[in-house]
């Protein structure tokens, strides 16, 4: 079963390849949704396809050098229509 999760996070998230990262992991677990820097140096992601794969990709950011995330917000959301993981800004 489908869900889409809206994320938050906060720490040393901006300048080390975040957003990067998050598209190459998502794209390869087959999630859709976006990823983008938020002036308040967060960064917010949306992220669509089974929950656990959702989980998986972030565990795996949590894992990547460089990446240090010092809290995430996390939040359910409605299912959209989207086409594959975009990066923005």
């Amino acid at each position: 079963m489908k869900v889409r999760k809206h994320f938050y996070f906060s720490g040393r998230v901006q300048g080390v390849g975040f957003r990067y990262q998050a598209c190459r992991i998502a794209r390869s677990l087959g999630l859709t949704g976006y990823v983008q820097n938020l002036w308040d140096q967060r960064v917010e992601l949306e992220a669509q396809g089974e929950e656990s794969v959702i989980w998986d990709m972030v565990s795996t950011l949590h894992r990547q050098p460089y990446i240090q995330i010092e809290d995430m917000e996390v939040a359910d959301m409605e299912l959209k229509t989207d086409r594959g993981f975009q990066m923005a800004n």
